[in-house]
């Protein structure tokens, strides 16, 4: 396999998040913060994605991992008063080891389950584990390849199948906080090109283009995302119904 993160930009060293232990995520290098809005199309489904408004931050910030610091989406302490439980038990494989491996007629569809991040853009036209049988029509190619390239946690890689390429979106070093109002509710933390992730012992995750970190609390797969924020419904409130509110 080719590896993606050869691929894409790569944020610089001092733009990394450091995990701490029952804790924030501790921000470094002035990384950007903009609201990001799952759009959707006429059947509703997950279809685009809406940049709002950007979020001021200082060059070093901390973001609140527990779900229910009072100044989201900065951490205001809150953590130590509830008694969360931030306890990283994701896996530290690389993205290959950890996915599975779909073979069509011309693109391989890799899927690591355990990052999905429920965006939903893999739903469209018959889902993207359907299409994948059917990659020997152009059409159906351009279908695939966009609605993998929209998954924000990077769960989804497709790749040419003759030269074994990533097809990966472009992304600046940035962060945006999902917003789901065709759920009724906030998403993760959207970790995008190439920022280092590192565990609170001090490891580092593999360094990818696309990462979602949960922002909710209540991950069974910290510190990523699992989709648990739909489950209970998490809500950045003020960041919702400004979005649901247009």
């Amino acid at each position: 396999m080719v590896n993606a993160r050869k691929q894409i930009g790569q944020a610089t060293n001092e733009q990394r998040i450091k995990i701490t232990k029952d804790g924030p995520y501790l921000v470094y290098g002035g990384i950007p913060i903009t609201i990001e809005v799952i759009g959707v199309n006429s059947q509703g489904g997950s279809w685009e994605w809406k940049t709002g408004r950007s979020i001021s931050a200082p060059e070093q910030y901390a973001l609140c991992r527990c779900g229910s610091s009072a100044n989201k989406p900065f951490c205001d302490g809150t953590h130590k008063t509830i008694g969360f439980d931030g306890t990283e038990i994701a896996s530290r494989d690389p993205y290959d080891a950890q996915a599975a491996v779909l073979d069509g007629p011309e693109m391989l569809l890799q899927d690591a389950e355990p990052l999905c991040a429920f965006a939903r853009f893999c739903d469209n036209a018959g889902t993207i584990w359907a299409l994948i049988e059917r990659t020997d029509d152009r059409e159906v190619r351009k279908i695939v390849a966009y609605e993998a390239t929209q998954c924000p946690s990077g769960r989804l890689v497709v790749r040419d199948k003759k030269t074994g390429k990533a097809l990966e979106p472009r992304f600046e070093p940035s962060i945006g906080l999902v917003e789901d109002p065709a759920q009724n509710c906030s998403g993760p933390i959207w970790v995008r090109g190439g920022i280092r992730i590192e565990s609170a012992d001090g490891t580092s995750y593999e360094i990818r283009n696309r990462a979602t970190l949960c922002r909710c609390g209540a991950s069974e797969n910290k510190p990523f995302c699992d989709g648990q924020h739909a489950a209970v419904r998490f809500k950045d409130q003020e960041f919702l119904n400004e979005v649901l509110e247009k």
